[in-house]
């Protein structure tokens, strides 16, 4: 027997780089051997992590950082923007829903990027040859699963959809492959 228990949630984590916390930081010394680091960062499996949509080392903010009076991104501006890129999510899909209304396939409604199919994955990421070449070398040489493919695919769209894009460029590309830390080794 199987019961299925429908829930969405967003998932934030956060996990030291290594036992004592201080792999790759600039100002104290690691004292954890490579072995120790892969150790401890195995203790989540891969399969898990494949899962996960963004990873990434957040290094300790710096005292001249903390104390700057350099002017950033408003938390409004900031709103405004992701306001502007669900909306553009929210009709993308919500086109998708009509146009499918009378199709055997009919697309679930969905309303983010996150939870595009992989048929809407390869109707709304079109790549350029450029960001195909991008993203099979980042398939190649980090040995990124179909699952990590997809992923790279969906964060991709937000961030072209933040930036107000009409399709996904190299750079959304590039920047969102770097969003998966863990698939690189990075603590290896």
């Amino acid at each position: 027997m199987s019961l299925s228990f429908p829930a969405r949630f967003m998932l934030a984590a956060a996990m030291n780089p290594c036992p004592c916390g201080y792999h790759n930081d600039p100002t104290r010394q690691c004292m954890c051997t490579p072995p120790m680091i892969q150790r401890y960062v195995s203790k989540v499996s891969g399969p898990l992590l494949d899962r996960i949509d963004i990873h990434i080392e957040v290094p300790a903010v710096q005292y001249k950082e903390l104390r700057s009076n350099s002017a950033a991104e408003s938390s409004a501006d900031i709103r405004a923007r992701v306001l502007a890129a669900r909306k553009l999510q929210h009709e993308r899909f919500a086109a998708d829903t009509k146009a499918s209304a009378s199709s055997p396939k009919a697309f679930k409604k969905i309303f983010a990027n996150a939870q595009m199919t992989t048929q809407q994955i390869r109707q709304h990421c079109d790549l350029a040859p450029e960001a195909e070449r991008v993203l099979e070398r980042a398939m190649q040489q980090q040995g990124l699963s179909a699952r990590a493919h997809d992923r790279i695919l969906k964060v991709a769209r937000t961030i072209a959809d933040l930036e107000n894009a009409q399709g996904i460029a190299v750079k959304h590309l590039a920047e969102a492959i770097q969003y998966r830390t863990l698939d690189r080794g990075y603590w290896s």
